[in-house]
């Protein structure tokens, strides 16, 4: 049996192997290849094992430096000491007669350590996830308000009685805001779960010395399993024998190309050893055996979903602008509040009941009702629109950052690519010809023809010399997936494409010897039963170039085998240098038709013998394969670019592959310094940064990279990481935002997961993505379009302007509502709007209205022609510096010694140093709430208020102009004036005109129980008795109410054109403008005109349409207003667009419409 310390350490993924290392004692009998294990005794144990308290401690106190460490050294050891360690029993000459654990010892493992499985991303119960929603700050805005109203049912519960009404619907209005975004989460939540499975169901494993099927979950350390092509690995294994095994580690490492497998390695670095296979990876060619050396969250792939738990998200840009506004307006509500608190004391006598009340009401009047709802709902939409487009957002924020991000990350294999090899140039007869289909006209390059010398060949080559096959026959050839090597099964459809049948091929032309593609020859070859005029076995072989051509001494020329001499090989030299300075995989080809004399048809071939051909070949021609981009990535990384976002490729593949693709998909077209060292000789030290707009960064450079040297990298306007570790790929991602960049990150791989999760914006893949990218980011692309990234910024960019529009129209009636208040007390005048009318505006005819923002279209055709409305430049990059060094010092004076100490230990100045979000965590709650309420009378925390935002904001000063003093004074004077015209010119039951001026308005109001029914005692005033008094005071608040919604339709225009005229066609483009209208203005009508409602709402329905024509009159006036106002906006402050960008190619080829090229068939 193994030692069973180190089973139990294997629980721990990032703790470092060096401390649970396992004493364990070693025996290997003479006779024997078999490895015999014994446990070592407790003495043997390493004190860092014993005490594996202390080092689980250890690892958790420092998680951010071990979460970069692998824990894997097996790669290092001997075949013998993997066995060993594991306590299992291995025939390395024959692993198939290994007698492996016994069923016992498993069992026993699989009790101390748990089954092989992934541990999910722990679940949020759903009634707290509705709770998280409702906990909101609009909603808390919402629920405080309701329970203050109802407080003052309390203080006077007969004239306060209506205020149950109104608390009700203000905490119902909290409570269906946060169900909307409930739904949507579960939505979204269930849509994922129904395609996430982290592991396969089904192994071939070896117990008891028998070979079974048994469930991968059941895997412990010490199997040994058997792995063969179109296997997903099951857990990390140690090869411990392979047969020309070939794994896919894209997934991992971002390598497109396949992976050779065997027991032997010569890496240190445990991703690219060859000896060890990954969980999840799924094998492409040949076949192994393994010992499993790790399983479920200890393997590599659970250790770096570990990874991606352990990063903590940055607040969304949305909810920073929300958090922002409410600020603002509880600041001015509860400043509000407390003045007119006090006035009212004065004004009143001291009637505190009286006070208190009416300082309730003027804080609930401040708070718009209808705007947590029209933002969820403004959210909900988008995101359905985005599910049509095939996209799934699972956090509805998750929109709009996609429209506010100025740069995004990207994968390269499987997420700008197909990770799906492609024929791309052939070189035959000496010259070059594109069998890419792309329809580009290139300098000495012809298009491919099937007829050309050479091209055939290649054909009929690709065809048989391979391992390649269909996964199955009996679905049409689209539908079928190729199994094999990638290279392989990149030839074998390009050969698919011309060849009818090619299943029926190998029968037609069967296979009678092969050597597998190797290492040590690094060629494959075939030889089959395909007549020729000098007999009836021809040899195929492929492999390296230089290799082949080495042990080729004809060449086929125009149909001829001529002699191989130097020019040819110069040529050869040039063909080749061309197609892999392109970052193509380049292969060789050759053909041998064997003499009937030499090679007769059933001449029997043999491997050991060497019976067959070596040298003497007939060099064919060479092939040339990428790994192309995904229809439609080059127009959109084009899109993003002209909408002036940096789109930068963070990727685990070679530098010069990265580079070339980067080169195709716009992503980048200006040149580097090597580049322009290259092309105009200048040595690499005189050429300064400011020459080249691009970098190509290795990531072997990344650890030792200055701040000043990622100032000098984000400063470029093209930028390519290459060869980098999920360890890198999170750094970039934290090093962009610390420069203030939103940050949305695109990939597919389990690499790409931590970045994923940190980053203001995860975009994962679907059909090609592993499980825990997908889990780790908060929108899937689930057709694997990467266009549809484009769409999300465009959409993200509306939502946000039509969120800042709607924001605009929505507040600017809360000065109307609050004004009347004021007026009330200090004046008097009578109330112009009950508490209940205020209810019907916000959730009435608003609500209704506000929806029609969502709906709403581009105002122009710039939309993706803006910059990002956050900018991030040298001058925004020291404010935020400033800013960081500030709240740093702040929180040095919060922070306990100790953490002082340790921290400063860390460098707190440098941009390595914790996140600001770490320290504010280490300071005490007691401090925090100390700290909490302090903060409103400092002038710091003003300053913060009213600090001038970088960019464009959600509501700035130009909205808080018009929703507070421009357009909200001409609303409320109207609305004032409609409900002084009433009060004079309105009539009462018996026809007699009210004739109450302004001025008797407020003698009323200083008589006791003025408005009042006659019974209650109102006195008589001018002939109007009680009755009078009341009536026109509920035609005079009809009115009033009814102008704020007349005046708002008119409002309505002004809000929707921001960066156009509030007239034109724009307006008439959105049909719901005018459906939500009539809806609303429906409502309007029914608590006006409908009798039953006037005695809820207080209104009359004697109120006269005629009074409408004040408010429409205001309405006009407020349209002028505000098209005089933007005509000076448009002169003085005119729209600045992203400068055009020359080089970019938004022209359509195959690499965006999928064009294929025309190809003759061969029979």
């Amino acid at each position: 049996m193994a030692d069973e310390s180190h089973d139990k350490d294997q629980k721990q993924p990032l703790v470092s192997e060096q401390d649970a290392q396992p004493g364990v004692q070693f025996s290997l009998p003479a006779e024997s290849s078999n490895v015999t294990v014994t446990s070592a005794g407790p003495s043997d144990v390493p004190a860092a094992v014993s005490s594996g308290n202390q080092a689980v401690a250890t690892a958790a106190a420092n998680a951010k430096a071990q979460a970069q460490k692998l824990d894997i050294d097996e790669h290092l050891m001997t075949m013998e000491a993997v066995a060993e360690r594991y306590g299992t029993t291995v025939n390395f000459t024959n692993p198939r007669q290994s007698r492996g654990l016994t069923s016992t010892e498993a069992a026993e493992k699989l009790k101390t350590l748990g089954p092989n499985v992934l541990t999910p991303p722990k679940k949020v119960p759903p009634f707290l996830k509705w709770l998280h929603c409702l906990m909101q700050v609009f909603n808390i805005l919402l629920i405080i308000s309701a329970i203050l109203t109802w407080a003052l049912i309390a203080l006077d519960p007969v004239a306060n009685f209506s205020n149950s009404y109104i608390g009700a619907i203000l905490f119902a209005v909290a409570l269906l805001n946060a169900t909307i975004e409930f739904v949507q989460l579960q939505k979204s939540a269930a849509i994922l779960d129904s395609f996430l499975k982290m592991i396969p169901a089904k192994c071939t494993v070896i117990r008891d010395g028998s070979i079974a099927n048994a469930p991968a979950a059941d895997l412990v350390v010490g199997d040994i399993v058997f792995v063969r092509m179109g296997d997903k690995v099951p857990a990390d294994i140690r090869i411990i024998w392979a047969s020309e095994m070939k794994v896919d580690n894209s997934s991992l490492t971002g390598e497109s190309e396949p992976q050779e497998r065997s027991p032997k390695n010569t890496h240190n670095n445990p991703l690219e050893a060859t000896n060890i296979c990954f969980n999840s990876s799924l094998v492409n060619a040949g076949e192994g055996y393994g010992i499993v050396i790790r399983t479920a969250d200890s393997t590599v792939i659970g250790q770096i979903a570990s990874l991606t738990s352990n990063e903590k998200k940055r607040t969304s840009p949305l909810d920073e602008e929300i958090n922002r506004f409410v600020r603002i307006i509880s600041t001015l509500a509860i400043t509000s509040a407390v003045v007119f608190f006090i006035i009212a004391l004065f004004r009143t006598n001291y009637n505190i009941n009286f006070s208190f009340s009416f300082a309730v009401g003027v804080l609930v009047a401040w708070v718009p009702q209808g705007l947590p709802a029209t933002v969820t709902l403004l959210l909900s939409i988008a995101a359905k629109r985005m599910a049509d487009r095939n996209v799934l957002v699972k956090d509805l924020r998750g929109v709009e950052t996609l429209g506010a991000i100025t740069l995004l990350a990207t994968d390269k294999t499987g997420t700008l690519t197909r990770n799906q090899m492609t024929v791309t140039y052939q070189w035959a007869s000496t010259r070059m010809y594109d069998a890419s289909g792309s329809g580009i006209a290139e300098t000495d390059v012809s298009p491919w023809d099937i007829n050309v010398s050479g091209s055939s060949e290649m054909v009929f080559i690709s065809a048989l010399c391979t391992r390649a096959q269909y996964d199955r026959v009996d679905v049409p050839v689209e539908e079928r997936m190729v199994l094999g090597d990638a290279t392989e099964a990149g030839l074998f459809r390009f050969a698919a494409k011309v060849l009818p049948e090619i299943e029926k091929v190998l029968e037609k032309y069967p296979k009678v010897f092969e050597i597998p593609f190797n290492s040590t020859n690094k060629w494959h070859m075939t030889i089959h039963q395909k007549q020729h005029t000098k007999g009836s076995l021809t040899l195929y072989i492929k492999g390296a170039p230089e290799r082949l051509l080495r042990i080729c001494s004809t060449i086929l020329v125009d149909g001829e085998a001529i002699a191989l001499t130097d020019a040819h090989r110069a040529q050869f030299e040039h063909a080749y240098e061309s197609m892999a300075g392109k970052g193509h995989r380049v292969l060789a080809f050759a053909q041998l038709l064997l003499d009937g004399s030499e090679y007769p048809a059933d001449f029997s071939f043999d491997k050991e013998a060497q019976n067959y051909p070596t040298n003497n070949f007939c060099f064919v021609g060479l092939t040339s394969l990428e790994d192309p981009p995904k229809h439609g990535v080059r127009e959109a990384i084009g899109h993003c670019r002209e909408a002036g976002v940096k789109v930068m490729m963070v990727t685990g593949d070679h530098a010069l592959t990265a580079e070339a693709i980067g080169r195709k998909i716009n992503l980048m077209i200006s040149d580097t310094k090597n580049r322009i060292h290259k092309t105009t000789g200048r040595p690499l030290e005189e050429i300064s940064e400011d020459e080249a707009p691009a970098i190509v960064v290795p990531g072997e450079n990344i650890d030792s990279l200055t701040d000043a040297d990622w100032d000098n990298i984000f400063s470029k306007d093209e930028i390519i990481f290459a060869r980098t570790s999920p360890k890198h790929k999170l750094e970039i991602v934290k090093r962009a935002q610390k420069l203030g960049h939103i940050v949305g990150v695109t990939g597919d791989g389990v690499n790409d997961s931590p970045a994923l999760k940190k980053a203001d914006l995860g975009i994962s893949t679907n059909l090609s993505a592993s499980d825990v990218s997908k889990e780790a980011a908060a929108m899937i692309l689930l057709d694997d379009n990467f266009a549809s990234t484009v769409h999300g910024i465009k959409e993200g960019r509306l939502i946000f302007a039509n969120l800042k529009k709607s924001i605009r129209y929505i507040v600017t009636h809360i000065i109307p509502e609050v004004v009347p208040y004021l007026l009330y007390v200090i004046v008097p005048i009578p109330i112009a709007i009950n508490p209940l009318q205020i209810i019907a505006v916000d959730l009435g005819f608003e609500l209704f209205v506000a929806l029609s923002f969502a709906f709403e279209p581009a105002e122009t055709s710039t939309l993706m022609k803006i910059p990002p409305r956050r900018p991030v430049n040298p001058d925004t990059i020291e404010r935020l510096r400033q800013r960081r060094s500030d709240e740093i010092a702040e929180l040095r004076e919060a922070l306990p010694a100790n953490v002082i100490a340790d921290v400063e230990a860390e460098g707190l100045e440098n941009e390595d140093a914790r996140e600001l979000d770490e320290l504010r965590d280490m300071i005490p709650r007691s401090k925090k709430v100390a700290m909490s309420f302090r903060a409103p009378f400092t002038s710091k925390y003003w300053k913060n208020m009213f600090r001038a935002p970088e960019g464009e904001i959600l509501v700035d000063s130009d909205a808080l102009s018009w929703v507070y003093l421009e357009g909200a004074i001409v609303e409320l004077v109207g609305a004032l004036t409609a409900f002084f015209v009433v009060l004079y010119f309105g009539t009462t039951a018996d026809g007699r005109q009210f004739k109450i001026t302004p001025y008797d308005s407020v003698k009323l109001m200083q008589l006791t129980g003025a408005f009042t029914k006659s019974a209650l005692g109102a006195p008589v005033y001018n002939g109007l008795t009680g009755d009078d008094q009341v009536e026109a005071l509920a035609q005079a608040q009809s009115i009033f109410y009814f102008s704020v919604m007349i005046i708002q339709c008119f409002n309505l225009f002004v809000c929707k054109c921001r960066l156009t005229y509030p007239f034109g066609l724009h307006v008439f483009r959105n049909k719901y403008t005018f459906l939500t209208m009539f809806g609303g203005v429906a409502v309007a009508v029914l608590v006006v005109y409908c009798p039953p409602l006037n005695i809820v709402f207080s209104t009359s329905y004697r109120a006269s349409p005629l009074f409408w024509l004040v408010s429409f009159g205001f309405g006009v006036l407020l349209l002028a207003y505000a098209s005089l106002r933007m005509a000076i906006r448009r002169r003085w402050k005119p729209l600045v667009t992203v400068p055009t960008l020359p080089g970019l190619q938004m022209f359509p080829t195959r690499w965006s419409t999928g064009g294929r090229r025309s190809t003759k068939m061969l029979p």
